[in-house]
């Protein structure tokens, strides 16, 4: 059963890690990849990447990602969204603390970000403007 839009954005909004698929070319399947990313109801969901990455060329590339999520409990779920890069911009430390702090627990979080700031070099954060959504719940089955 589809979820409504409520649903569906709601679930979006927990800090499940997605699977980010992007276009790699025509000789080869989609780059398909998980990644942390960042979502609030009515709001774009972006990701921070590497700057001049695999990811942030090709999606450069192609204008367009998507980003799905799922669960097995209690419920089999699962949302999908797809869209238009609406900006690319500079990855900055306050946005890798907020997605840092989404996805761990907070003794884990001071002593990943100095990891992440001294090992992962530029970043950028690539927003998308939601334009297509699949989704489904299957219930109790």
């Amino acid at each position: 059963m589809a979820l409504t839009k409520e649903e569906r954005e709601q679930f979006l909004s927990e800090p499940h890690v997605a699977a980010l698929s992007v276009t790699a070319g025509d000789q080869r399947g989609p780059l398909t990849v998980p990644v942390w990313y960042q979502y609030r109801p009515g709001d774009e969901p972006w990701v921070l990447t590497g700057a001049g990455s695999r990811k942030h060329r090709l999606i450069e590339a192609t204008g367009r990602f998507t980003l799905m999520v799922d669960r097995v409990e209690p419920t089999v779920r699962y949302v999908s969204v797809n869209g238009a890069v609406s900006r690319i911009e500079p990855g900055t430390d306050d946005l890798l603390v907020e997605v840092t702090k989404r996805y761990l627990p907070p003794a884990a979080v001071e002593p990943y970000l100095e990891m992440a700031r001294r090992e992962h070099g530029e970043s950028v954060v690539i927003y998308m403007r939601p334009q297509h959504w699949l989704s489904a719940d299957l219930g109790g089955f």
